[in-house]
């Protein structure tokens, strides 16, 4: 139960999983005023009083990308300026996180600049979930804490009784992703595999080898996101032509920009997709049964993520219901 100050919004980007997480913590999400000029700008503020309380809110900066991280800063500027005690912003999937270093000469680096606005429109903390780059917490002037979806991703496979466990490899798509892999391997029991991968001149993925035994296995394919799927549709069609018996993907952000849907349905290499609502899944990849994705939903992490900050708790206690 929350203390009486505590107050959780939810704006545009998650309101179905806001809404399972009050749910979840007995209370009623608190009443948002959302409206755009004629110009396009937008106005987002609370309809009741925030002094002095601790405020909560929820919402990803997922595409639009623009239109919902000016939404949610706009939002925290209401909030300082209407008294709120802390502003605790709650962001299951952080835009702009893959440009978090210059690759080439005079680029930006904007994961470090979203960072910086944050604490400009005044945030006290920032939970997030698998940043791309573990380093990002570290462009927080705030407090950060990026709590991951794998242990609950690896609890759900665990349980699931369709999965045969003994012949389970678990797979990292690249170098990169190796420790991501390795949590799941260890809590289902299974060996791991690496794709080494490579880019070519066309900046287009290619899969140079295989580390690791899959030929005749169940592959699950672990990664933090999938955008356009072109990457992961390579990595699977290679385990494939090394002798996979089937291959499975696991991510925590589904972002599934354009042309993935047109990749996963047209390479048809994948028996079983689990995501979470860090994005709301589109209605053409929920409806597909061919592509069988999967939801968890992350609404219990974020639960006990904010009890533990309200009432002063260790925030890794979030998932510990997961740990077994």
């Amino acid at each position: 139960m929350l203390k009486k100050n505590a107050v959780i919004y939810a704006l545009s980007a998650n309101v179905d999983l806001a809404k399972e997480v009050a749910k979840g913590l007995g209370v009623d999400l608190g009443k948002v005023r959302l409206s755009h000029f004629p110009s396009g700008e937008v106005l987002a503020c609370p309809e009741d009083t925030v002094r002095g309380k601790q405020v909560f809110i929820i919402q990803s900066t997922c595409p639009p990308v623009n239109d919902n991280l000016m939404e949610l800063l706009i939002f925290v500027d209401a909030l300082r300026r209407s008294s709120a005690k802390e502003i605790n912003v709650i962001v299951p999937y952080f835009g702009y996180a893959r440009q978090d270093r210059k690759s080439k000469p005079r680029e930006p680096i904007s994961a470090k600049l979203v960072a910086d606005l944050f604490s400009a429109a005044g945030a006290n903390r920032i939970v997030t979930f698998d940043l791309h780059a573990a380093q990002i917490q570290g462009f927080f002037s705030c407090i950060e804490d990026d709590l991951s979806a794998v242990p609950f991703l690896g609890h759900v496979i665990l349980h699931d009784e369709s999965i045969d466990k003994s012949n389970l490899v678990t797979v990292s798509p690249d170098h990169g992703g190796v420790n991501r892999a390795r949590r799941i391997a260890e809590k289902l029991n299974t060996p791991i595999a690496i794709i080494d991968k490579r880019r070519n001149a066309a900046y287009q993925p290619e899969v140079m080898n295989i580390i690791g035994d899959v030929r005749g296995k169940n592959c699950l394919i672990v990664d933090d996101m999938v955008d356009t799927a072109g990457s992961i549709v390579a990595a699977a069609k290679a385990l494939k032509d090394n002798g996979a018996k089937e291959v499975m993907m696991a991510c925590t952000h589904p972002v599934l920009s354009d042309p993935a849907y047109e990749r996963l349905t047209q390479a048809k290499v994948f028996s079983k997709i689990y995501v979470t609502d860090s994005i709301p899944l589109p209605e053409k990849f929920a409806n597909n049964p061919d592509l069988n994705i999967h939801v968890c939903s992350l609404a219990p992490i974020i639960a006990n993520a904010i009890t533990a900050i309200n009432t002063d708790s260790s925030v890794s206690h979030a998932y510990d219901m997961y740990k077994e």
